[in-house]
């Protein structure tokens, strides 16, 4: 049920696109306990003048490799958090060659009244989910 949104510089190949998608998805089940069917993932792609990330103060180098990844999703504990951030890091270092310096995560919590999957319903508060 998470659902993430994945912003880069355009110009990967539809097989980089999926194998990120791929890598990150196994990474959000590991981390999160979902369902592997449990997939909702959207891609932005930008020109590079349309994306500035920095570094924060940290002394990360960036590239034109750079994903920023935001999850929306129902609250989480702080250590299935942080194992999202390490395996996503692990993840898309290893599968698609993009440094950990250049994946930025961000979290969005929310609750159940704030999703419907179709039919103009409350699938949660329904206990459909």
């Amino acid at each position: 049920m998470p659902l993430l949104r994945f912003d880069v510089i355009e110009g990967r190949s539809e097989e980089d696109l999926k194998r990120m998608l791929d890598a990150a998805h196994n990474a959000m089940v590991k981390a999160f306990d979902v369902p592997d069917s449990d997939r909702y993932q959207i891609v932005h792609q930008h020109k590079p003048n349309e994306m500035i990330i920095k570094d924060t103060g940290l002394g990360l180098t960036r590239s034109e490799n750079v994903v920023v990844i935001s999850v929306v999703s129902k609250s989480r504990t702080n250590e299935k958090k942080e194992a999202l951030y390490r395996l996503l890091a692990e993840n898309l270092e290893t599968e698609c060659g993009i440094s950990p310096e250049d994946v930025m995560v961000n979290i969005s919590e929310n609750n159940d009244a704030d999703w419907s999957f179709g039919k103009g319903e409350a699938q949660f508060l329904t206990g459909k989910l």
